[in-house]
């Protein structure tokens, strides 16, 4: 046995941790449905599960889109942290206390455990549906640049465009109804006789020389 024995220098060196990486859509997924069968087996009230229910509404929303905000954004983290720690954590505790007491005891600035834990899911409401809406418009975006993009090439609609669909440009002809001028005979400046009217200027001599 050598000295390094003596200090335990010649143990092995422990593995390092894997580290994992950040939950998947099908465990947050998983999560969500485990909160949600934890307050329906604990019997929550009906203002404490449906403010559950709708929060877990909106993240289930959110999840497919959670790739645009990107998963290292603050939003995206926030989506991901209700599902796993944020809702399991109130409504745990929530679950721990004693109903009667929880129901009815004020704990602080005069309100009872019940009433802040429905005070927790409405933040964590309105939060969630902020985060989808900015989901939402990420996606909104892209009509916004495609239709400039189409404005650009073709042009406004109501002005007719140029189709670049050829070597030579077509022109769209304008909307009908938007030349001017009349479509009558050439040349006349009188104005026509009434139906039936006698006409009274002179009738040319049957024998006088042609003009």
């Amino acid at each position: 046995m050598g000295i390094r024995s003596w200090f335990g220098l010649d143990r092995p060196e422990a593995p390092e941790p894997v580290r994992s990486g950040p939950p998947t859509t099908e465990q947050l997924l998983g999560a969500l449905d485990a909160i949600e069968a934890q307050a329906r087996e604990g019997k929550v009230p009906g203002v404490v599960l449906s403010r559950l229910l709708r929060v877990t509404r909106i993240v289930r929303q959110t999840l497919p889109r959670l790739s645009n905000l990107g998963l290292g954004s603050s939003q995206g983290f926030s989506v991901m942290a209700t599902a796993t720690d944020y809702l399991p954590v109130a409504i745990g505790n929530y679950l721990r206390l004693p109903r009667d007491w929880a129901d009815t005891r004020p704990i602080a600035a005069g309100k009872s455990s019940v009433m802040l834990l429905v005070d927790q899911l409405d933040l964590l409401g309105t939060t969630m549906d902020k985060v989808y809406d900015a989901v939402c418009r990420a996606d909104a975006e892209a009509i916004i640049v495609h239709g400039a993009f189409l404005e650009q090439k073709f042009g406004q609609a109501s002005e007719g465009g140029v189709l670049g669909l050829g070597p030579d440009p077509v022109q769209v002809a304008p909307p009908p109804g938007s030349g001017s001028g009349s479509s009558g005979a050439a040349g006349s400046s009188g104005t026509a006789d009434p139906p039936g009217a006698v006409s009274t200027s002179p009738s040319p001599h049957p024998l006088a020389p042609p003009e």
